[in-house]
């Protein structure tokens, strides 16, 4: 249940300052140097102008923060709501469900980020909505790949075994939950996919528990 920022400064101690990079960025589009914006945030300002100063390039462009915990997490979760996101367009269910899905995937990702000690902010930059939009909808997306796949009935070992990536999300799920649970978070999308991953419900069970749950405010915090 440790952050990565975490595991390291835990292992590093107070030597080295920490700074975490995430945001809407294929690998292979970067190292094609196809134009990429993206976030770094650190606790050490000189750490965070280090990075963004040696990292930029005409292709590169980083902007800054402080807030580690909401960039991480922001990172972290998006993988979930993306396998979802494949479920969604492997069912061939439209348009509309994948915008909907992702909409309310954001709303999940800033209720856990916020309680968790990040800032509310965070989720509608480029580590959060960015990152996430990316993630649900492009083709790279190794975690959209393994719920397109999920919708198409092959079993999640089966995938996990034919990928030469990991999918982050399948684990990160549980995690997630469980981070939820800690700051008493409802997460109702990575409630379903955890089921459907698990191998508890299927895909369209799982669309109908969310489809049917109670109707509420879309400001509501649960």
């Amino acid at each position: 249940m440790l952050r990565m920022s975490e595991v390291i400064a835990n292992e590093a101690g107070d030597r080295h300052a920490v700074a975490v990079l995430s945001g809407p960025s294929f690998a292979l589009e970067v190292a094609q140097q196809r134009p990429t914006a993206v976030l770094v945030a650190s606790h050490d300002d000189a750490a965070l102008e280090r990075v963004q100063a040696e990292f930029r390039g005409p292709s590169f462009r980083l902007y800054g923060s402080s807030d580690v915990v909401g960039v991480e997490l922001c990172g972290a979760l998006k993988n979930v709501i993306a396998i979802a996101a494949g479920v969604v367009e492997g069912s061939g269910l439209g348009h509309n469900a994948l915008a909907a899905l992702i909409t309310r995937g954001l709303a999940e990702i800033a209720r856990l980020t916020f309680a968790a000690g990040g800032r509310r902010e965070t989720p509608s930059g480029l580590s959060g909505l960015g990152d996430l939009v990316l993630t649900c909808t492009g083709s790279l997306s190794r975690n959209r790949h393994v719920g397109m796949e999920l919708a198409r009935g092959r079993q999640l070992k089966e995938i996990v075994a034919s990928m030469k990536m990991v999918a982050e999300g399948v684990r990160t799920t549980g995690a997630a939950l469980a981070l939820a649970t800690r700051h008493q978070v409802e997460l109702p999308i990575a409630t379903q996919m955890a089921a459907v991953l698990d191998g508890r419900t299927d895909v369209r069970t799982g669309l109908e528990a969310l489809m049917l749950r109670r109707q509420r405010s879309e400001t509501e915090t649960t």
